[in-house]
């Protein structure tokens, strides 16, 4: 049996960026992963495949398990062997409960590690453009439990001392009791004009920040119908938030952003997305997969060297292209007789990274231009090859036919319609929690509208579209949609600034 060992993992406090590099790859290799509420479920997407996977979160007094459960559970597991993770949310020793399942462990004899993590009483004053000290305002700070131990028979807290012996306070889990705090600190001779802010959700696309005084913060956060996660912050620094609140400020923030394309090309979109402070939901209406046999594709890869041309529609094709390429006991130097013309910036750079010189990237991308453009190249008369997705428009090689040009086309990948959790998207639109949704591909559309039928045009009401380009809009269009984006290059990147101009009010 392998040896075991328990790791209490700090998760950070929401942001899946803000977990450490050692807690990343601790996450690869866990055996077991036990994780908090708090901790972003993005993080999961690190764990290996084969790995047990155990929810043990508290949530508004419900609790999947209770500490002493949890404290079992960490002693169950490793008494298997292997790697267990504990992923908490923030820091597993401040005010994460991570001490009473450390000394578990320890009296157990049971070997453990901590990994400390970004805590939220620290993050979240950060994203909120709080800086917890400043030298023109607070030379220390100090973080307070806001909801002690109801066992104890008494409070730990010496109010008095708290309330003016520290330049800036932070309460974490203090929602419930923020009357009694402000209350407490005013008695111990805090000044009542104190700046008091409560953030909702710290580090999150979901961050609020509600603002008062020690005096007025308990009426305004009820106003805000402030809910817990939340972190209060106390102290004259508060008042800095005015100039610096970057997080909040960026132009797409609280913009829930829906992302139907494929999951495997996802990440770049919706980093980009992220980036400018947009909450994206992944729903995506196509599946990447090889074509039904590879023969084609192979018998292509044989012939290479009668071609003349090759041109890549996208980055699937290429990748699946080298794939076989290297099935089939090749490697880049069979392309060496070829021009290669690839339909888009991105798809080009996927082959020079590989050192292949690509001859021809398009202005145009519509088919009709390209064929314009590789007519002026000579392609009439030329032998050409197109490795593509089995579903994709015949245009493409029949213009290019109708000019001269002998065209063999092979199935590279195909594109599937994946199960979908259609009625929980369908609910989110009706509550209008959707502000956008992005079309990549005439794919993206045609499946989207299979998945929600005649109910498409009446569910998307009032929630604008963006398309990649007009050959995604016309396929829109006839489903029903109208397009309110298109960025005028045709790609993943300047579809993100289309969007950012749009909710900017600029044109796109």
């Amino acid at each position: 049996m392998a040896r075991a060992v328990v790791y209490l993992v700090g998760a950070g406090p929401g942001d899946p960026g803000l977990i450490t590099v050692k807690g990343i790859e601790l996450l690869a290799k866990a055996d077991v992963v036990i994780h908090d509420y708090l901790a972003s479920e993005r993080l999961l997407e690190h764990v290996r495949a084969g790995a047990e996977v155990v929810y043990v979160g508290k949530r508004g007094g419900q609790h999947t398990y209770r500490q002493e459960e949890i404290n079992q559970l960490l002693l169950d597991k490793a008494a298997l062997g292997g790697i267990v993770v504990r992923l908490k949310g923030g820091d597993p020793f401040v005010f994460g409960r991570g001490g009473e399942e450390a000394e578990t462990l320890a009296a157990a004899g049971v070997a453990f590690e901590i990994v400390p993590g970004v805590t939220s009483a620290v993050a979240c004053p950060a994203y909120a453009g709080i800086p917890l000290t400043h030298r023109a305002y607070a030379s220390s700070a100090g973080f307070v439990t806001g909801h002690e131990d109801p066992t104890k028979p008494g409070s730990g807290l010496d109010w008095d001392k708290l309330s003016c012996g520290v330049g800036t306070l932070v309460f974490l889990m203090g929602v419930k009791n923020l009357d009694k705090i402000c209350a407490k600190l005013i008695g111990g001779g805090r000044d009542p004009k104190t700046p008091v802010a409560v953030i909702e959700w710290g580090t999150t696309s979901h961050q609020k920040t509600t603002l008062g005084t020690l005096e007025t913060i308990p009426e305004e956060a009820a106003k805000s119908r402030v809910a817990p996660p939340a972190v209060i912050v106390v102290g004259e620094v508060v008042s800095l938030r005015a100039g610096l609140n970057w997080f909040e400020s960026r132009p797409l923030f609280a913009k829930n952003i829906l992302v139907t394309r494929a999951r495997e090309q996802a990440s770049s979109f919706v980093e980009e997305l992220e980036d400018r402070g947009a909450s994206c939901l992944e729903f995506p209406t196509i599946e990447i997969v090889p074509p039904e046999s590879w023969e084609p594709l192979d018998s292509a890869i044989g012939r290479l060297s009668a071609y003349d041309w090759v041109i890549f529609t996208s980055v699937n094709g290429v990748d699946y292209f080298l794939e076989r390429l290297t099935a089939c006991g090749e490697d880049i130097r069979a392309l060496h007789g070829a021009s290669i013309c690839c339909i888009g910036p991105r798809t080009a750079e996927r082959l020079e990274r590989l050192m292949v010189r690509v001859d021809f990237v398009p202005d145009k991308f519509r088919a009709e231009g390209l064929v314009e453009e590789l007519l002026a190249r000579g392609v009439k008369g030329k032998r050409v090859l197109i490795p593509r997705a089995k579903e994709a428009r015949e245009i493409l090689p029949d213009k290019l036919r109708e000019a001269g040009a002998q065209v063999d086309v092979v199935t590279a990948y195909r594109t599937l319609k994946p199960e979908a959790p259609r009625q929980a998207l369908a609910a989110l639109f009706e509550r209008g929690g959707i502000h956008l949704i992005t079309f990549t591909s005439s794919s993206t559309v045609k499946n989207f509208a299979d998945i929600f039928g005649g109910r498409l045009p009446q569910m998307m009401k009032g929630v604008p579209v963006a398309c990649i380009g007009p050959i995604t809009a016309d396929t829109a269009a006839r489903v029903g949609l109208s397009c309110d984006i298109m960025p005028e290059d045709y790609t993943i990147p300047a579809l993100v600034e289309a969007i950012v101009a749009y909710f900017n009010g600029k044109p796109a």
